[in-house]
């Protein structure tokens, strides 16, 4: 039997959801589920320094909201825990096995200090040379380290990489890529204040995980060797590398918090759905086969093929993640929009409005729900206008015709008794008919009256019969009294 898909996310509590890191979580959740395999949560917490506080809240949220449910980790212990690095040093993890690497002579002690290192850097600055460790630690005996250990002098234990030869591995998306070893480090794997590096704890969390395959960011891609290097030494299998590509901006610039749909948190906030969010940023580096577009979460990971993600970057297109937040608006059932879109609605409607029928005028009007407030904001106070709203070339309205129409239509107004839509469509409609005049001609300075504004989300009728007899007729009655004085000029 083949071996059981195992990917993971594994984060570092250091602030919001960056797309980037939904990305990952999302190509290895779609992996594994693919697969039928197991996808794992491992929270990253070693560079305390970065720490946030809430961070850890963050991303349990963001997977229960994005539905990438975990079937492993801190919170589910699926028996090779714990999932919280800061719990596996404490447990010595790390160091047990940063002490195999030395008695493998595939590590060393390192006690060069700072200022040693500052310099040898600052020499590599001024001849314009990658700075690599000069390696003058491994030539130190046991009894040196251990004199050193005794003294209390601060350490750190390096990776001891060859400096001849090259290092070869393989991507699914980048194929074979060589390096010439000369080119690699000798990386920390322990800090000198106990805790592993990133690089370090990633390898040996993953083989004792299980993990697969491994999907992150290409710009690992040059740290690979070095991993290759560590699993090689511990005599481990390798497992199946994904390097996704980078992701830009339109003017294809890195994404950066400046840009401000830099997180996940950002575009909620912005007004976009969870489900349009993980819809897009599939796409952020994958293209499924033919010209569709929107998929739920269930399609994606019949649909996802890892291998398809393409090599070159990733451009952020906002106006296409405006179009297709519209489309799964359009496509949302009217009671689950009117829940997530009554927040909006309520912050510029204070009066005593029917807010589910004003919910379905906007449904089909708005890309994203922020924009909801701004459609609406005429309804609680008719906003000053002016007389040029009620000019409209092609249905070739004027002020002259629009105060015509606005004073037939407002005694035929008061005079009904039915205010509803279909009774108001029915009566403006007779009129319009009897008069001769198109039905933009009557229809334009009648919306135009009782919104005030150049759009509205809806038409005549719709916004009489939200806004009730009463201050429909008042509207016109402030559109006649303008339209009047504009006249007479």
């Amino acid at each position: 039997m083949s071996k059981t898909v195992r990917t993971r996310f594994a984060p570092s509590p250091t602030g919001k959801m960056h797309v980037g890191n939904l990305r990952t979580a999302l190509y290895a959740y779609l992996i594994a589920k693919h697969e039928a395999g197991d996808f794992l949560l491992r929270i990253e917490d070693t560079d305390q320094e970065r720490y946030v506080e809430g961070a850890i809240d963050i991303i349990y949220n963001t997977l229960k909201r994005t539905g990438l449910v975990h079937d492993e980790g801190p919170d589910k212990d699926g028996g090779v825990g714990p999932y919280i690095q800061s719990d596996r040093q404490k447990a010595g993890i790390y160091t047990d096995y940063a002490n195999k690497l030395i008695e493998k002579k595939e590590a060393y002690y390192c006690f060069c200090t700072k200022e040693r290192l500052d310099a040898l850097r600052e020499e590599k600055d001024v001849k314009k040379e990658t700075f690599r460790y000069d390696k003058k630690c491994v030539e130190l005996t046991a009894e040196e380290v251990q004199e050193n250990i005794k003294k209390g002098i601060p350490y750190v234990i390096r990776q001891d990489n060859p400096t001849d030869g090259t290092t070869t591995f393989e991507d699914e998306i980048y194929g074979r890529i060589k390096v010439d070893n000369s080119e690699l480090d000798d990386m920390v794997l322990i800090k000198s204040d106990g805790f592993p590096t990133y690089n370090f704890a990633n390898v040996v969390d993953d083989y004792l995980m299980g993990i697969t395959h491994i999907v992150r960011g290409n710009e690992y891609l040059s740290s690979s060797p070095k991993y290759n290097r560590l699993y090689e030494a511990f005599g481990w299998e390798v497992p199946t590398y994904v390097h996704c590509p980078l992701i830009t901006n339109e003017e294809h610039q890195k994404l950066s918090k400046r840009s401000g749909h830099s997180s996940y948190e950002d575009l909620l906030e912005q007004g976009f759905l969870t489900e349009t969010i993980v819809n897009f940023v599939a796409l952020l580096g994958w293209s499924p086969e033919g010209n569709e577009e929107l998929f739920s979460l269930v399609e994606l990971v019949k649909r996802f093929d890892y291998k398809k993600i393409n090599k070159s970057p990733a451009v952020f297109d906002m106006k296409k993640l405006r179009w297709m937040n519209g489309e799964y608006i359009k496509k949302m059932d009217c009671e689950d929009f009117y829940k997530i879109a009554l927040p909006y609605v309520k912050s510029v409607v204070k009066k005593d409005l029917n807010c589910r029928e004003i919910c379905d005028l906007v449904k089909m009007r708005v890309e994203v729900l922020t924009e909801i407030p701004e459609l609406l904001d005429f309804l609680d106070e008719l906003p000053d206008y002016e007389i040029d709203l009620y000019i409209h070339k092609k249905m070739k309205t004027t002020p002259e015709l629009s105060l015509q129409v606005l004073n037939v239509t407002i005694n035929l107004l008061k005079a009904q008794e039915y205010w509803t839509k279909d009774s108001l469509h029915d009566l403006i409609m007779d009129f319009a008919k009897e008069s001769g005049m198109k039905n933009g001609q009557v229809l334009w300075p009648l919306r135009t009256a009782l919104s005030g504004k150049p759009t509205s989300p809806g038409g005549a009728f719709d916004l009489m019969e939200i806004l009730g007899k009463e201050e429909s007729l008042c509207r016109l009655e402030v559109g006649i009294k303008k339209l009047q004085a504009a006249v007479a000029q």
